[in-house]
């Protein structure tokens, strides 16, 4: 299982496009989308990327917090927003395929 970075991903649509778009140019969409969603979600709305999948947002409950080694000692930890990531149908299908 192999890692892509973000310059990878650029290499790989400039290719898969015939370099019809420079790199820079989609470096500068993919950036783009990316600050797009950030903020996004950072205002607590939802993305939705079709067939890929769902960015939402979800409020984490209060809860108490042990350390098992003494259990004595208690601490609140607070409640928080993490960011939910719902798979769409591709993705789901992308991963149900046997790797090779």
């Amino acid at each position: 299982m192999a890692t892509i970075t973000r310059k990878e991903l650029v290499n790989k649509i400039c290719e898969e496009t015939q370099y019809r778009y420079k790199q820079w140019e989609v470096q500068c969409v993919i950036q783009k989308a990316v600050e797009l969603i950030t903020e996004a979600v950072g205002r607590g709305d939802s993305v939705v990327l079709r067939r890929f999948g769902v960015f939402s947002v979800k409020e984490t409950k209060e809860k108490i917090g042990r350390n098992p080694k003494k259990p004595e000692n208690s601490m609140v930890i607070p409640s928080r927003r993490v960011v939910k990531f719902k798979m769409g149908n591709k993705l789901r299908e992308a991963l149900s395929k046997p790797s090779k």
